[in-house]
Protein backbone atom coordinates (compact mmCIF):
# COMPACT_ATOMS: atom_id res chain seq x y z
CA UNK A 1 0.00 0.00 0.00
CA UNK A 2 1.29 3.45 -0.91
CA UNK A 3 1.51 5.67 2.16
CA UNK A 4 1.33 9.41 2.44
CA UNK A 5 2.82 11.06 5.54
CA UNK A 6 0.37 13.20 7.41
CA UNK A 7 0.61 16.88 6.69
CA UNK A 8 3.28 18.42 8.88
CA UNK A 9 1.81 21.40 10.64
CA UNK A 10 3.79 23.15 13.32
CA UNK A 11 2.06 24.94 16.19
CA UNK A 12 1.63 28.67 15.74
CA UNK A 13 0.82 31.52 18.08
CA UNK A 14 -2.85 31.63 17.09
CA UNK A 15 -5.03 30.59 20.07
CA UNK A 16 -6.45 27.07 19.66
CA UNK A 17 -10.01 28.37 19.89
CA UNK A 18 -9.57 30.96 17.15
CA UNK A 19 -11.68 30.58 14.02
CA UNK A 20 -10.49 30.54 10.44
CA UNK A 21 -9.24 27.95 7.98
CA UNK A 22 -6.42 26.58 10.13
CA UNK A 23 -8.80 25.39 12.82
CA UNK A 24 -11.02 23.71 10.25
CA UNK A 25 -8.18 22.18 8.28
CA UNK A 26 -6.98 18.57 8.54
CA UNK A 27 -5.94 17.32 11.94
CA UNK A 28 -2.34 18.51 12.57
CA UNK A 29 0.21 15.70 12.39
CA UNK A 30 1.86 16.68 15.68
CA UNK A 31 -1.29 15.64 17.58
CA UNK A 32 -0.97 12.04 16.37
CA UNK A 33 1.41 9.23 17.36
CA UNK A 34 4.81 9.36 15.67
CA UNK A 35 4.22 6.39 13.33
CA UNK A 36 0.87 7.68 12.06
CA UNK A 37 0.50 7.87 8.29
CA UNK A 38 -2.24 7.74 5.69
CA UNK A 39 -2.75 4.94 3.20
CA UNK A 40 -3.65 5.33 -0.46
CA UNK A 41 -7.38 5.42 0.33
CA UNK A 42 -6.97 8.17 2.93
CA UNK A 43 -7.33 5.84 5.92
CA UNK A 44 -5.25 6.38 9.05
CA UNK A 45 -2.59 3.85 9.97
CA UNK A 46 -0.67 3.70 13.24
CA UNK A 47 2.28 1.40 13.68
CA UNK A 48 1.58 0.08 10.19
CA UNK A 49 -1.93 -1.02 11.24
CA UNK A 50 -5.05 0.27 9.46
CA UNK A 51 -7.13 1.82 12.23
CA UNK A 52 -10.45 1.07 10.53
CA UNK A 53 -9.53 -2.60 10.11
CA UNK A 54 -8.49 -2.79 13.76
CA UNK A 55 -11.72 -1.20 14.96
CA UNK A 56 -13.74 -3.62 12.86
CA UNK A 57 -12.14 -6.50 14.79
CA UNK A 58 -12.06 -5.14 18.36
CA UNK A 59 -15.03 -2.73 18.34
CA UNK A 60 -15.43 0.65 19.99
CA UNK A 61 -14.69 2.44 22.21
CA UNK A 62 -11.02 1.46 22.14
CA UNK A 63 -7.71 3.01 23.18
CA UNK A 64 -5.08 2.47 20.46
CA UNK A 65 -1.46 3.04 21.53
CA UNK A 66 1.56 3.40 19.27
CA UNK A 67 4.15 1.19 20.99
CA UNK A 68 7.04 2.77 19.06
CA UNK A 69 5.96 6.19 20.33
CA UNK A 70 6.01 4.90 23.91
CA UNK A 71 9.46 3.37 23.46
CA UNK A 72 10.97 6.54 22.00
CA UNK A 73 9.58 8.80 24.71
CA UNK A 74 10.83 6.42 27.43
CA UNK A 75 14.25 6.39 25.81
CA UNK A 76 14.26 10.18 25.63
CA UNK A 77 13.41 10.44 29.33
CA UNK A 78 16.14 7.93 30.27
CA UNK A 79 18.72 9.79 28.21
CA UNK A 80 17.63 13.16 29.58
CA UNK A 81 17.53 12.32 33.28
CA UNK A 82 19.55 9.14 33.81
CA UNK A 83 18.84 5.91 35.69
CA UNK A 84 16.74 7.45 38.48
CA UNK A 85 14.20 8.90 36.01
CA UNK A 86 10.79 7.41 36.76
CA UNK A 87 7.71 6.96 34.63
CA UNK A 88 4.69 8.44 36.42
CA UNK A 89 2.37 5.47 36.11
CA UNK A 90 -0.76 7.33 37.21
CA UNK A 91 -0.89 8.71 33.65
CA UNK A 92 -1.44 5.23 32.20
CA UNK A 93 -0.72 1.89 33.80
CA UNK A 94 -1.15 -1.70 32.83
CA UNK A 95 1.30 -4.60 33.00
CA UNK A 96 2.42 -4.07 29.42
CA UNK A 97 3.15 -0.38 29.99
CA UNK A 98 5.07 -1.01 33.21
CA UNK A 99 7.16 -3.70 31.53
CA UNK A 100 7.85 -1.43 28.55
CA UNK A 101 8.98 1.51 30.70
CA UNK A 102 11.16 -0.75 32.84
CA UNK A 103 12.63 -2.36 29.74
CA UNK A 104 13.70 1.08 28.49
CA UNK A 105 15.56 1.80 31.72
CA UNK A 106 13.03 3.86 33.68
CA UNK A 107 12.00 3.47 37.28
CA UNK A 108 8.24 3.32 37.86
CA UNK A 109 6.49 5.86 40.08
CA UNK A 110 3.49 4.31 41.86
CA UNK A 111 1.17 6.06 44.30
CA UNK A 112 -1.10 3.34 45.70
CA UNK A 113 -1.00 -0.31 46.68
CA UNK A 114 -2.88 -1.10 43.47
CA UNK A 115 -0.32 0.58 41.23
CA UNK A 116 2.42 -1.14 43.22
CA UNK A 117 0.76 -4.53 42.66
CA UNK A 118 0.46 -3.97 38.90
CA UNK A 119 4.09 -2.90 38.57
CA UNK A 120 5.34 -5.89 40.56
CA UNK A 121 3.10 -8.26 38.56
CA UNK A 122 4.68 -6.94 35.36
CA UNK A 123 8.11 -8.05 36.53
CA UNK A 124 9.51 -4.69 37.64
CA UNK A 125 11.94 -5.26 40.54
CA UNK A 126 11.02 -3.50 43.76
CA UNK A 127 14.26 -1.54 43.75
CA UNK A 128 13.13 0.19 40.52
CA UNK A 129 9.91 1.48 42.08
CA UNK A 130 9.19 4.82 43.75
CA UNK A 131 6.23 4.96 46.15
CA UNK A 132 4.24 8.19 46.34
CA UNK A 133 0.99 9.15 48.03
CA UNK A 134 -0.25 11.73 50.52
CA UNK A 135 -2.06 9.14 52.68
CA UNK A 136 -0.19 5.85 52.43
CA UNK A 137 -1.74 3.24 54.67
CA UNK A 138 0.26 0.97 56.94
CA UNK A 139 -0.60 -1.91 54.63
CA UNK A 140 0.75 -0.02 51.60
CA UNK A 141 3.96 0.86 53.42
CA UNK A 142 4.28 -2.75 54.56
CA UNK A 143 3.85 -4.00 50.99
CA UNK A 144 6.38 -1.49 49.66
CA UNK A 145 9.01 -2.32 52.26
CA UNK A 146 8.47 -6.05 51.77
CA UNK A 147 8.94 -5.57 48.02
CA UNK A 148 12.12 -3.58 48.62
CA UNK A 149 10.99 -0.44 46.79
CA UNK A 150 13.86 1.78 45.77
CA UNK A 151 12.44 5.04 47.14
CA UNK A 152 9.57 6.03 49.43
CA UNK A 153 8.53 9.67 49.11
CA UNK A 154 7.53 10.74 52.63
CA UNK A 155 4.59 13.13 52.60
CA UNK A 156 3.50 13.81 56.21
CA UNK A 157 4.47 13.56 59.85
CA UNK A 158 1.81 10.89 60.32
CA UNK A 159 3.53 8.87 57.62
CA UNK A 160 6.85 9.15 59.46
CA UNK A 161 5.10 7.62 62.47
CA UNK A 162 3.56 4.87 60.33
CA UNK A 163 6.93 4.07 58.79
CA UNK A 164 8.45 3.73 62.25
CA UNK A 165 5.61 1.43 63.26
CA UNK A 166 6.09 -0.86 60.25
CA UNK A 167 9.87 -0.91 60.57
CA UNK A 168 9.70 -1.79 64.26
CA UNK A 169 8.06 -5.11 63.44
CA UNK A 170 10.33 -8.09 62.63
CA UNK A 171 10.16 -9.38 59.06
CA UNK A 172 8.78 -12.93 59.15
CA UNK A 173 10.25 -13.58 55.72
CA UNK A 174 13.74 -12.89 57.03
CA UNK A 175 13.70 -15.11 60.07
CA UNK A 176 12.22 -12.44 62.29
CA UNK A 177 15.08 -9.98 61.84
CA UNK A 178 14.44 -6.25 61.48
CA UNK A 179 14.01 -4.93 57.98
CA UNK A 180 16.81 -2.98 56.29
CA UNK A 181 16.21 0.79 56.31
CA UNK A 182 14.38 1.95 53.17
CA UNK A 183 15.69 4.93 51.19
CA UNK A 184 13.36 7.90 51.41
CA UNK A 185 12.84 11.31 49.84
CA UNK A 186 11.04 14.16 51.60
CA UNK A 187 8.32 15.80 49.54
CA UNK A 188 8.71 19.55 49.87
CA UNK A 189 6.06 22.11 48.91
CA UNK A 190 8.05 25.09 47.59
CA UNK A 191 5.23 27.64 47.49
CA UNK A 192 5.20 27.94 43.68
CA UNK A 193 1.87 28.44 41.92
CA UNK A 194 2.35 26.86 38.50
CA UNK A 195 0.38 28.19 35.55
CA UNK A 196 -2.13 25.38 35.13
CA UNK A 197 -5.62 24.34 36.23
CA UNK A 198 -6.16 24.81 39.97
CA UNK A 199 -7.13 21.15 40.41
CA UNK A 200 -3.70 19.99 39.23
CA UNK A 201 -1.61 22.60 41.03
CA UNK A 202 0.36 20.96 43.83
CA UNK A 203 3.32 23.22 44.60
CA UNK A 204 1.52 26.08 46.34
CA UNK A 205 1.48 26.49 50.13
CA UNK A 206 -2.20 25.48 50.31
CA UNK A 207 -1.75 21.88 49.18
CA UNK A 208 -2.60 18.46 50.57
CA UNK A 209 0.84 17.27 49.45
CA UNK A 210 4.20 17.47 51.15
CA UNK A 211 5.90 19.56 53.80
CA UNK A 212 5.82 23.34 53.46
CA UNK A 213 9.17 25.02 52.94
CA UNK A 214 8.19 28.44 54.26
CA UNK A 215 6.54 27.08 57.42
CA UNK A 216 9.61 25.13 58.50
CA UNK A 217 7.76 21.80 58.20
CA UNK A 218 10.22 20.54 55.58
CA UNK A 219 13.21 21.22 57.83
CA UNK A 220 11.46 19.53 60.74
CA UNK A 221 10.66 16.46 58.66
CA UNK A 222 14.28 16.14 57.56
CA UNK A 223 15.44 16.44 61.16
CA UNK A 224 13.08 13.67 62.27
CA UNK A 225 14.06 11.37 59.43
CA UNK A 226 17.74 11.91 60.19
CA UNK A 227 17.31 11.01 63.83
CA UNK A 228 19.12 7.74 64.69
CA UNK A 229 15.82 6.14 65.74
CA UNK A 230 14.04 6.81 62.45
CA UNK A 231 15.17 3.52 60.80
CA UNK A 232 15.27 5.04 57.31
CA UNK A 233 17.98 6.28 54.99
CA UNK A 234 17.27 9.86 53.91
CA UNK A 235 18.71 10.36 50.41
CA UNK A 236 17.04 13.45 49.02
CA UNK A 237 14.19 15.84 48.38
CA UNK A 238 11.23 15.51 46.06
CA UNK A 239 8.94 18.22 44.78
CA UNK A 240 6.10 18.40 42.27
CA UNK A 241 4.39 21.66 41.39
CA UNK A 242 1.53 20.45 39.19
CA UNK A 243 0.49 18.94 35.87
CA UNK A 244 0.08 20.11 32.26
CA UNK A 245 2.64 22.91 32.67
CA UNK A 246 3.88 24.61 29.49
CA UNK A 247 5.98 27.40 31.03
CA UNK A 248 9.43 26.12 32.00
CA UNK A 249 9.82 29.27 34.09
CA UNK A 250 7.68 27.61 36.77
CA UNK A 251 10.27 24.85 37.12
CA UNK A 252 13.11 27.38 37.13
CA UNK A 253 11.40 29.28 39.95
CA UNK A 254 10.99 26.05 41.90
CA UNK A 255 14.70 25.26 41.72
CA UNK A 256 15.61 28.84 42.61
CA UNK A 257 13.48 28.57 45.76
CA UNK A 258 14.61 25.05 46.68
CA UNK A 259 18.30 25.53 45.87
CA UNK A 260 19.53 27.11 49.12
CA UNK A 261 17.50 24.74 51.28
CA UNK A 262 18.65 21.69 49.37
CA UNK A 263 22.34 22.58 49.43
CA UNK A 264 22.17 23.24 53.18
CA UNK A 265 20.96 19.66 53.73
CA UNK A 266 23.92 17.98 51.94
CA UNK A 267 21.68 15.41 50.28
CA UNK A 268 22.47 13.36 47.17
CA UNK A 269 19.22 13.38 45.19
CA UNK A 270 16.72 15.98 44.03
CA UNK A 271 13.62 14.94 42.10
CA UNK A 272 11.68 17.71 40.39
CA UNK A 273 8.62 15.48 39.86
CA UNK A 274 6.64 15.66 36.64
CA UNK A 275 4.09 17.99 35.13
CA UNK A 276 5.44 18.80 31.67
CA UNK A 277 2.51 19.70 29.43
CA UNK A 278 1.62 18.42 25.96
CA UNK A 279 -0.40 19.96 23.12
CA UNK A 280 -3.97 18.70 22.88
CA UNK A 281 -5.48 21.05 20.31
CA UNK A 282 -4.51 22.94 17.17
CA UNK A 283 -2.19 25.85 17.99
CA UNK A 284 -0.75 24.51 21.24
CA UNK A 285 2.93 23.67 21.61
CA UNK A 286 5.07 22.40 24.46
CA UNK A 287 8.75 21.84 25.25
CA UNK A 288 10.18 18.38 24.67
CA UNK A 289 11.41 16.19 27.51
CA UNK A 290 14.97 16.92 26.37
CA UNK A 291 14.38 20.69 26.45
CA UNK A 292 12.79 20.35 29.87
CA UNK A 293 15.80 18.47 31.23
CA UNK A 294 18.24 21.00 29.80
CA UNK A 295 16.34 23.86 31.42
CA UNK A 296 16.21 22.05 34.76
CA UNK A 297 19.95 21.38 34.77
CA UNK A 298 20.71 25.01 33.99
CA UNK A 299 18.34 26.20 36.71
CA UNK A 300 19.85 23.75 39.21
CA UNK A 301 23.37 25.04 38.53
CA UNK A 302 22.14 28.63 38.84
CA UNK A 303 20.63 27.72 42.23
CA UNK A 304 23.96 26.33 43.47
CA UNK A 305 23.08 22.66 43.08
CA UNK A 306 26.22 20.85 41.97
CA UNK A 307 26.52 18.41 39.09
CA UNK A 308 27.26 15.57 41.51
CA UNK A 309 23.65 15.72 42.73
CA UNK A 310 21.35 13.17 41.09
CA UNK A 311 18.72 15.39 39.44
CA UNK A 312 15.78 13.29 38.35
CA UNK A 313 12.20 13.71 37.17
CA UNK A 314 8.97 11.73 36.78
CA UNK A 315 7.43 12.34 33.35
CA UNK A 316 4.10 10.68 32.68
CA UNK A 317 1.79 12.62 30.38
CA UNK A 318 4.71 13.69 28.15
CA UNK A 319 5.54 10.02 27.55
CA UNK A 320 2.10 8.56 26.88
CA UNK A 321 -0.44 11.28 25.99
CA UNK A 322 0.25 11.65 22.26
CA UNK A 323 0.93 7.93 21.88
CA UNK A 324 -2.78 7.06 21.76
CA UNK A 325 -6.06 7.86 20.10
CA UNK A 326 -9.53 6.79 21.25
CA UNK A 327 -11.98 5.54 18.65
CA UNK A 328 -15.75 5.72 19.10
CA UNK A 329 -18.78 4.93 16.95
CA UNK A 330 -21.27 7.71 16.22
CA UNK A 331 -24.77 6.61 17.27
CA UNK A 332 -26.88 9.76 17.08
CA UNK A 333 -26.63 13.15 15.37
CA UNK A 334 -29.13 15.65 16.72
CA UNK A 335 -29.31 19.15 15.21
CA UNK A 336 -30.97 21.90 17.23
CA UNK A 337 -31.57 24.75 14.74
CA UNK A 338 -29.71 27.97 15.61
CA UNK A 339 -28.30 26.26 18.74
CA UNK A 340 -25.86 23.41 18.02
CA UNK A 341 -25.50 19.90 16.64
CA UNK A 342 -24.94 17.09 19.13
CA UNK A 343 -22.96 14.06 17.98
CA UNK A 344 -23.34 11.19 20.46
CA UNK A 345 -20.73 8.44 20.67
CA UNK A 346 -20.59 5.13 22.49
CA UNK A 347 -18.19 6.29 25.21
CA UNK A 348 -17.87 9.56 27.07
CA UNK A 349 -16.94 10.75 30.54
CA UNK A 350 -16.40 7.16 31.70
CA UNK A 351 -13.36 6.76 29.43
CA UNK A 352 -12.24 10.42 29.34
CA UNK A 353 -13.31 12.49 32.34
CA UNK A 354 -10.79 15.29 31.70
CA UNK A 355 -13.17 17.60 29.81
CA UNK A 356 -15.69 17.32 32.66
CA UNK A 357 -13.09 17.69 35.42
CA UNK A 358 -10.83 20.37 33.96
CA UNK A 359 -12.58 21.75 30.89
CA UNK A 360 -9.84 20.14 28.80
CA UNK A 361 -9.92 20.62 25.05
CA UNK A 362 -9.59 17.93 22.37
CA UNK A 363 -9.74 17.63 18.61
CA UNK A 364 -11.75 15.07 16.59
CA UNK A 365 -11.39 13.52 13.15
CA UNK A 366 -12.48 10.56 11.03
CA UNK A 367 -9.84 7.81 10.61
CA UNK A 368 -11.49 6.83 7.28
CA UNK A 369 -10.40 10.19 5.80
CA UNK A 370 -7.52 11.41 7.94
CA UNK A 371 -6.54 14.24 5.54
CA UNK A 372 -10.07 15.64 5.31
CA UNK A 373 -10.92 19.26 5.99
CA UNK A 374 -13.10 19.74 9.07
CA UNK A 375 -15.44 22.66 8.31
CA UNK A 376 -18.39 21.48 10.41
CA UNK A 377 -18.68 22.48 14.09
CA UNK A 378 -20.45 20.04 16.40
CA UNK A 379 -20.54 19.13 20.08
CA UNK A 380 -19.36 15.58 20.74
CA UNK A 381 -21.07 14.02 23.74
CA UNK A 382 -21.08 10.65 25.45
CA UNK A 383 -23.87 8.23 26.29
CA UNK A 384 -24.06 8.94 30.03
CA UNK A 385 -27.05 10.39 31.85
CA UNK A 386 -25.37 13.75 32.43
CA UNK A 387 -25.74 16.97 30.46
CA UNK A 388 -22.11 17.63 31.31
CA UNK A 389 -20.99 14.45 29.54
CA UNK A 390 -19.18 16.43 26.84
CA UNK A 391 -16.01 15.19 25.14
CA UNK A 392 -15.43 18.09 22.71
CA UNK A 393 -17.67 21.14 23.01
CA UNK A 394 -16.85 22.81 19.67
CA UNK A 395 -15.34 20.08 17.56
CA UNK A 396 -14.29 20.61 13.96
CA UNK A 397 -15.28 17.58 11.90
CA UNK A 398 -15.65 16.70 8.19
CA UNK A 399 -18.88 17.77 6.50
CA UNK A 400 -19.84 14.18 5.67
CA UNK A 401 -19.80 12.87 9.26
CA UNK A 402 -22.73 10.46 9.66
CA UNK A 403 -24.26 7.91 12.01
CA UNK A 404 -22.15 4.76 12.11
CA UNK A 405 -18.87 6.58 11.47
CA UNK A 406 -15.79 5.81 13.53
CA UNK A 407 -14.85 9.10 15.19
CA UNK A 408 -11.46 9.50 16.90
CA UNK A 409 -10.01 11.88 19.48
CA UNK A 410 -6.20 12.14 19.56
CA UNK A 411 -3.83 12.68 22.51
CA UNK A 412 -5.81 10.39 24.81
CA UNK A 413 -2.93 8.26 26.08
CA UNK A 414 -2.85 9.83 29.54
CA UNK A 415 -5.58 10.04 32.18
CA UNK A 416 -8.18 8.31 30.03
CA UNK A 417 -7.72 4.63 30.71
CA UNK A 418 -6.25 5.37 34.16
CA UNK A 419 -9.22 7.54 35.22
CA UNK A 420 -11.90 5.47 33.51
CA UNK A 421 -14.97 4.46 35.49
CA UNK A 422 -18.06 2.27 35.21
CA UNK A 423 -20.51 5.14 35.56
CA UNK A 424 -23.97 4.00 34.38
CA UNK A 425 -22.42 0.50 34.48
CA UNK A 426 -20.67 1.06 31.18
CA UNK A 427 -17.83 -1.47 30.67
CA UNK A 428 -14.39 0.09 30.26
CA UNK A 429 -12.76 -0.04 26.82
CA UNK A 430 -9.86 -2.29 25.86
CA UNK A 431 -6.30 -1.09 25.32
CA UNK A 432 -4.53 -2.16 22.13
CA UNK A 433 -0.82 -1.74 21.36
CA UNK A 434 0.19 -1.48 17.69
CA UNK A 435 3.68 -1.87 16.25
CA UNK A 436 5.37 -3.00 13.04
CA UNK A 437 2.12 -3.87 11.29
CA UNK A 438 0.62 -5.97 14.07
CA UNK A 439 -1.48 -5.36 17.15
CA UNK A 440 -2.16 -6.95 20.53
CA UNK A 441 -4.77 -6.42 23.22
CA UNK A 442 -2.95 -5.57 26.45
CA UNK A 443 -6.11 -4.83 28.47
CA UNK A 444 -9.26 -6.61 27.35
CA UNK A 445 -12.67 -5.03 27.13
CA UNK A 446 -14.75 -5.34 30.28
CA UNK A 447 -17.93 -7.38 30.11
CA UNK A 448 -21.21 -7.28 31.98
CA UNK A 449 -19.96 -10.35 33.85
CA UNK A 450 -17.01 -8.29 35.06
CA UNK A 451 -19.40 -5.62 36.32
CA UNK A 452 -21.32 -8.24 38.30
CA UNK A 453 -18.29 -10.10 39.60
CA UNK A 454 -18.01 -8.16 42.86
CA UNK A 455 -21.73 -8.25 43.70
CA UNK A 456 -22.73 -10.74 46.37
Amino acid sequence: MISDPLTTQEPEDEPPTAGGPRRHGPLPAYLLPITADVGSEGRLRIGGVDVMDLVEEVGTPVFIYDEEHLVRRCQEARQAFGPRAAYASKAFLCKAMAALAHGEGLCIDVSTGGELAVALASGVPGERLVLHGNNKSEAELEAAITAGVGRIVVDSFDEIDRLAQVLSRPDPGQGGSLRPPPSVLVRVTPGIEAHTHEYVMTGQEDSKFGFGLATGAAAEAIERLRHPTSCVRLVGIHTHIGSQIFALESFQQTLAVLGPFFTDQSLEELCIGGGLGVPYVTGESAPSITEWAKTLRGAARAAGIGDTVVLSAEPGRSIVAAAAITCYTVGTIKTLPRVRTYVSVDGGMSDNPRPVLYGSGYEAFLPREAHALRPRTVTIVGKHCESGDVLVRDASVPEDLEVGDVLATPVTGSYGHSMASNYNKVPRPPVVFVRDGSWRVVVRRETYSDLLALDS
